[in-house]
């Protein structure tokens, strides 16, 4: 897509990108209620279906091509002390993914996902938003630009991810200027945090909300965000002008999808939330969004995890959508 040149430009973009089609929608309805099955009774799998048949515009949706991105970067935030491990962890994640050694390389090779991992300027972290915004407009949408970069147009689905020591506190920094209630209401324990640790964090996110809030969406990202909420943003964008179904990650994933929720709902019309993350403020965030995820199975492991699991369950929808028989193929009376 063309390269973003300004963050106030963003919710506009609701209004000329593409939306799901809906005679397809309609058409994946209609085989589903011709299964051999009572209507209903496969569930959110029906529902899962019917999502992928509106955006690919077709009655009989596949995923024959899945890409799985991991985006990571480094905070300024950490120097008040609201991570238990130390920076240089983000790297070294980074070399574990390239290595195939991470959860994520597990998950994406059993499900069918081309995992590609994006460090973002990993020597460079963002500014202590206790003290300054994190970003400047211009770093924001470099960090946006090089997530559209990432997006393979031929995919059929994306999953996104991200790896970056201290975003736990970025995310309920974002979920609280964006939606609201008090810093302790959206804080969890992260990577591991003692009841100290959780302090530091309720306090960082406090200061910066007095310095940075009341501001627009957009704004909010660059003031409070980091390198890899802003490259979700972009590449989330860029895979809805290619008309990709996207799967977003837990808390923090879903944290930096909702700067543009906040812009404009419209924006994440064409994507799925893959869990419903262990770290408290998540199931918030959720609900704010209006979002249901496809599943609920404790993680909070970042780095793109419950959404390429959560990919498994949509290659199961889609077999059971185009491979069961109708009705009338399999000589069954609907009666």
């Amino acid at each position: 897509m063309t390269p973003f040149t300004q963050l106030s430009d963003i919710p506009a973009l609701a209004q000329s990108l593409p939306v799901a089609d809906q005679v397809a929608r309609d058409a994946a309805l209609a085989r589903q209620n011709s299964l051999t099955k009572p209507p209903g009774a496969l569930g959110r799998l029906e529902e899962l279906a019917i999502f992928m048949a509106g955006w690919q515009g077709t009655d009989r949706p596949g995923i024959d091509q899945a890409q799985a991105l991991i985006f990571a970067g480094n905070h300024g935030i950490c120097a008040q002390g609201v991570n238990p491990f130390p920076q240089a962890v983000t790297a070294q994640m980074v070399a574990n993914f390239q290595a195939g050694g991470a959860a994520i390389n597990q998950l994406c090779q059993i499900n069918g996902a081309a995992l590609q991992v994006i460090a973002l300027d990993l020597d460079n972290p963002t500014k202590d938003f206790t003290t300054a915004p994190a970003m400047s407009e211009a770093e924001t949408l470099d960090a946006m630009n090089r997530g559209a970069a990432a997006v393979d147009t031929g995919a059929d689905i994306l999953v996104l991810g991200e790896m970056g020591i201290g975003n736990s506190t970025i995310a309920a920094a974002l979920a609280a200027a964006l939606f609201g209630g008090s810093a302790a209401e959206w804080v969890g324990p992260g990577t591991g945090s003692d009841p100290a640790g959780i302090g530091r964090k309720i306090a960082a996110i406090e200061t910066g909300l007095r310095r940075h809030g009341g501001q627009g969406a957009m704004a909010t990202l660059a003031a409070l965000g980091g390198r890899e909420q802003a490259a979700i943003c972009g590449a989330v964008l860029a895979a809805r002008a290619a008309r990709i179904p996207v799967i977003l990650d837990g808390f923090i994933c879903t944290a930096a999808a909702a700067c543009l929720h906040a812009a404009d709902p419209r924006l994440l019309a064409h994507c799925l939330v893959g869990h419903a993350s262990a770290e408290p403020g998540h199931r918030r965030l959720l609900a704010a969004l209006g979002q249901t995820p496809v599943l609920e199975f404790d993680m909070r492991l970042g780095e793109g995890s419950g959404a390429a699991l959560a990919l498994g369950i949509l290659r199961s929808a889609l077999a059971c959508h185009n491979g069961m028989a109708t009705f009338g193929e399999a000589g069954v009376s609907e009666a």
